[in-house]
């Protein structure tokens, strides 16, 4: 027997759930970071017109575009055929995304595990994993010197061949780093481990559908921003944190004139959006038909936005305390994306007072970012593929086997993470296969789709059935004119304004590794037009015929109008019997 489809149990699931999902690590590691490079608060311009111009545009078409069809990221776009190939884009990214995102949970338990030590094994040299370059300190070296037996004295002096503890625990304990990607070498069996743990979780999280993922987000969603205030109390009260903070907020008005921090500021949007992805798709599609998810939108994006904001204090008081610290400056330790995490975050936490404490306080607030953005990642590509099988996958015990099933593939690919070369294929996987440029392209055909083809008028009415009332028409004005256009103009820059891929702003990635990474890239991008193309193969008649086909919507019964009297490709001679048919072969 065909099981139903789940719904969400409490009212504040959905909200939870996309609290949980979007707001990750790149609130707390990347959109701080941004702010300092891009000029401090001036950089919050562009990012707010980024986000009222297609982040929050997009974020309820998704949102309502899901609770509309009561479907997945694939089949949600019967609703336009001829773009369903938007759907098989996002699934493409977040499976990518499900493979190495979740390597980065495995680091943070690796990291809270060596924090139940007295002392944190970062903090000093003299392990076995330290070399002769290993150095605790400031950058600079003290000596005693003895100069032909006739002057003594203490000499101090730089040497730039020394390297951190913290460094040295990142490179050769975590990452055990190759000196590129053609030395893949052997399996960290230690991370890999850690690796398995992260995808056990994962799978008791999500292994029961919504049920399950509704009843975990309540902690996973929430916990986080307890750790954070905890955090954050203490990291303002450091020495040396007014002169981060100050960093993080002083503008410099200049940077506004740089094509660079616009394109920052979008791509910042889109990745702690999620946009692009299918997931809020997936996660809309289990709420009941009539929710206000117009209403639950714009509070989770004020969450999400102010989580960002808020990240920000907490980073930077504590990078204020370590410039201190070392006496250098705050430009000096700032670091993005894991360099943040796993190098000047602990760096800093290891000068503390009962440092092991706040490191596992840190560590499992990381943890707890990334689990449910991981698992909620899970379900939104699990819901799409259930959805395009319902007769075979919603039998039985069927659905928690083919989660079982994908949670064991996707581990035996992170484990190309944790070799010796595994950070190479990280930051590959990283920079191409969710890409700014793939999702980017995904949104731009999502606008067209909806704005032009299944038309913004009756979208916008399909929502007022839903939540009873109109919502605001600037959405509508962005669907149909400003998100487009948006999105293609960024879409431009990041490919004008594309360089090739370095590591640690030394190691640069081979030809073919790059090949590598935009074959990635371009698997997802493809999908949009490969998938128009064979409906349209699929649709019978002549090319005219075929094409009101495609643009004509398949919507579940009893929602909106079941045929598009209001397409301008609509004539007589398209018989709503072509449309039905079609759809038997979507």
């Amino acid at each position: 027997m065909v099981a139903e489809r789940e719904t969400w149990v409490g009212k504040l699931d959905f909200i939870l759930a996309l609290i949980g999902f979007s707001v990750g690590l790149g609130n707390i590691w990347r959109f701080p970071y941004l702010c300092y490079k891009n000029g401090g608060g001036c950089f919050l311009i562009p990012y707010a017109i980024c986000l009222f111009v297609a982040g929050v545009p997009l974020l309820i078409l998704e949102v309502c575009l899901g609770q509309f069809m009561s479907q997945g990221g694939i089949t949600a776009w019967k609703i336009c055929p001829i773009f369903q190939g938007i759907g098989c884009a996002s699934v493409v990214i977040v499976q990518y995304l499900n493979i190495y995102y979740i390597v980065i949970l495995g680091w943070a338990f690796f990291y809270m595990f060596h924090s139940f030590t007295a002392v944190l094994p970062w903090s000093h040299c003299g392990n076995k994993w330290n070399t002769a370059a290993c150095f605790a300190g400031k950058k600079m070296i003290e000596v005693n010197v003895t100069i032909n037996g006739t002057f003594n004295g203490t000499k101090t002096f730089e040497d730039n061949s020394t390297v951190s503890p913290i460094v040295e625990f990142w490179n050769n304990r975590v990452l055990n780093i190759s000196n590129g990607l053609d030395e893949v070498g052997s399996i960290n069996w230690e991370m890999a481990l850690c690796l398995l743990l992260s995808w056990i979780v994962c799978y008791l999280c999500v292994w029961k559908g919504v049920k399950s993922t509704g009843r975990v987000v309540y902690f996973t969603a929430t916990f986080p921003y307890v750790l954070l205030t905890i955090i954050c109390v203490r990291a303002v009260t450091l020495p040396g944190a007014a002169t981060g903070i100050k960093y993080y907020l002083l503008p410099d008005w200049s940077k506004l004139q740089q094509g660079q921090v616009w394109l920052d500021a979008a791509t910042q949007v889109f990745f702690s959006y999620s946009i692009g992805l299918g997931t809020l798709v997936a996660l809309g599609s289990y709420n009941k038909f009539k929710n206000n998810c117009y209403r639950d939108c714009i509070i989770f994006a004020c969450v999400n936005s102010g989580t960002s904001f808020y990240g920000g204090f907490v980073i930077f008081s504590v990078l204020g305390f370590m410039a201190e610290k070392q006496g250098v400056s705050v430009g000096d330790v700032a670091e993005s994306g894991p360099g943040l995490a796993f190098i000047a975050y602990p760096a800093a936490v290891a000068e503390m007072p009962i440092s092991p404490l706040w490191s596992i306080l840190f560590f499992f607030m990381v943890i707890l970012l990334g689990l449910d953005s991981e698992f909620v990642g899970v379900e939104g590509f699990v819901t799409a593929i259930v959805d395009m099988f319902p007769g075979y996958l919603r039998r039985g015990y069927r659905k928690e086997i083919f989660i079982g099933v994908m949670s064991t593939f996707w581990f035996f690919m992170g484990l190309f993470m944790v070799t010796e070369g595994g950070m190479y294929v990280f930051q590959l996987f990283d920079n191409y296969s969710a890409s700014g440029s793939a999702l980017l392209w995904v949104s731009l055909f999502e606008s067209i789709g909806i704005g032009w083809i299944y038309g913004a008028e009756r979208f916008y009415q399909n929502i007022q059935e839903m939540i009873g009332f109109r919502i605001n028409p600037w959405l509508k004005m962005c669907w149909i004119f400003f998100t487009p256009v948006f999105c293609l103009a960024i879409f431009i820059f990041t490919l004008v304004t594309y360089e090739p891929l370095v590591y640690n702003k030394t190691y640069k990635y081979p030809a073919w590794g790059e090949a590598i990474g935009w074959c990635l890239a371009m698997s997802s991008i493809i999908c949009v037009p490969v998938v128009a193309i064979i409906n349209m193969m699929r649709a019978s008649g002549d090319f005219i015929d075929r094409l009101r086909v495609v643009t004509t919507p398949v919507l579940p019964p009893g929602r909106g109008v079941p045929y598009a009297d209001n397409n301008p490709l609509k004539s007589p001679d398209v018989e709503k019997k072509d449309v039905m048919e079609f759809n038997t072969k979507m």
